[in-house]
């Protein structure tokens, strides 16, 4: 089988891995489960290090960019995993939201329910295959 070559260098036809670039901001298509792990292990260590060493006014004046940046780099993630999945992208909110409250610790109720959501999500995306043929996304990825 011959591949096509896109403008931007990647196979279009065949096996096709997605440029860096591509897993944070675009939404389209499916992600099997070592670009997501990898994805999501930056993703959240930048979180991570982001909420652990900058505070104060540096904080106040660039903390909702910088939130709002992983947000949506993260949906593009997640939808990608729930697509592999057969699921459609807009249970990434949820997931996020469930993130957002058990981290760093769960809180109350709310907090706890949404730590269950989320270890079941980790479930879902990280510990189960992606659909093996074609589905309403695309192709399965290798």
């Amino acid at each position: 089988m011959s591949d096509e070559i896109s403008d931007r260098g990647r196979i279009v036809r065949g096996q096709a891995r997605p440029e860096i670039g591509e897993l944070f901001v675009s939404s389209s298509g499916r992600m099997s489960h070592a670009p997501f792990i990898a994805g999501l292990a930056v993703l959240i260590g930048l979180f991570w290090l982001y909420d652990l060493h900058v505070g104060g006014w540096m904080r106040t004046a660039t903390g909702w960019m910088v939130d709002l940046l992983l947000f949506f780099s993260a949906c593009c993630l997640l939808s990608k995993r729930l697509h592999d999945r057969g699921r459609a992208g807009w249970w990434a909110g949820l997931a996020l939201l469930a993130f957002h409250l058990a981290w760093p610790r769960p809180e109350g109720v709310v907090g706890w329910v949404a730590l269950v959501l989320v270890a079941a999500f980790a479930v879902d995306l990280v510990a189960l295959p992606g659909q093996a043929s074609h589905n309403r996304f695309g192709p399965p990825q290798p």
